[in-house]
């Protein structure tokens, strides 16, 4: 019994010296592990490295170009935003804003009638090729605009009527068309250039066009030539605006072989939008003066002769100019003087 006793004395020391020695070596086996812990950034240091990613963070690379280096363009950032939201936002503005404007002048103004009425006489107003250069640049500025319009709205308006898969055949090819489109409708840009710059020179009758109201306010017609002042800031707008839309476009259809910067191309994008919605407004008011908004006006660039009493009320000075034999005119067959009935 006493050698029992002796025993169980033995195994409580030994476990109590093992505690004691546990409890001895704890602080040195924690420490090291408390030691491999992250430390939380102080405010300081975030502010340093949020003040440092504002600018581009390069890195190095072995290929030749170097622009794959660029890690983070914190203008990237101001880009998104703009095409995700301030571009709608425009679009919208300016393209929903002339519909509106549009709509409330036809149910106020009405159709631009012919104050005397049709004379069943016509002039010619635009030859062939004159009309084959309206119409290839129109045709491909409606499609270019469609399709465009596609890339900034098409996923909120499409997408959800059409369903993805369509959505994305759809898209597919209109981008096809829009970039290949854009050859023929530069091409048609320069052809109305070379043909109309001659006529549409800024002049004194503009000015009176203008103050007149452009025979839109009321039912008086400020008399002009071939192209009255309305008609001139659409050749104009179409002429550069249109011309800026190819070269910002090309740009965008062949990177960083003209601009080499990703920021230039930024920019080009960013005026491409820009300019194209505006651009869309503006030919949305052409189109209805052409149409529906004003009698006998589309026939200039139907079948390229109007009627003479329209010619007569809207460009008096021009038919005054066909009629003397001016600038190279023939007079047409059945067609008198302005003024002379």
């Amino acid at each position: 019994m006493t050698h029992f006793l002796t025993r169980v004395r033995g195994a409580v020391a030994a476990a109590l010296f093992g505690l004691a020695l546990a409890a001895a070596t704890a602080p040195a086996t924690v420490e090291p592990a408390a030691a491999q812990a992250p430390a939380a950034p102080s405010a300081a240091n975030e502010q340093m490295l949020f003040n440092y990613l504002q600018g581009s963070v390069q890195g190095r690379v072995t290929i030749p170009d170097q622009r794959a280096a660029l890690l983070i363009q914190p203008q990237g950032r101001d880009f998104q935003h703009y095409h995700r939201t301030t571009l709608k936002w425009l679009g919208g503005i300016a393209i929903g804003g002339m519909l509106v404007v549009l709509i409330l002048f036809y149910m106020i103004r009405g159709k631009v009638r012919i104050e005397a009425g049709p004379s069943g006489r016509t002039i010619e107003r635009f030859n062939g090729v004159e009309r084959f250069a309206h119409w290839l640049t129109a045709s491909c500025f409606i499609v270019l605009g469609i399709t465009g319009l596609n890339i900034s709205f098409g996923r909120e308006l499409l997408l959800p009527l059409m369903g993805a898969e369509a959505f994305a055949a759809w898209s597919q090819w209109a981008k096809v068309a829009h970039n290949f489109l854009s050859f023929p409708f530069t091409l048609g840009v320069l052809l109305m250039l070379v043909l109309w710059i001659k006529d549409n020179i800024p002049n004194g009758d503009d000015v009176k066009w203008f103050a007149a109201g452009g025979g839109l306010i009321g039912h008086s017609h400020p008399p002009s030539r071939r192209f009255n002042g309305g008609q001139k800031v659409v050749f104009w707008a179409t002429v550069l605006g249109g011309g800026a839309i190819a070269a910002t476009g090309f740009i965008m259809m062949f990177p960083f072989q003209v601009v080499t910067t990703m920021e230039g191309m930024q920019l080009a994008t960013k005026l491409h939008g820009i300019i194209s919605l505006l651009m869309i407004a503006l030919i949305l008011a052409h189109i209805y003066i052409g149409s529906i908004g004003m009698e006998g006006a589309f026939a200039a660039m139907g079948s390229g002769k109007v009627d003479l009493n329209w010619a007569k009320e809207h460009h008096g000075l021009w038919v005054d100019e066909v009629m003397s034999g001016g600038r190279g005119a023939s007079v047409p067959a059945g067609a008198s003087k302005a003024g002379a009935d």
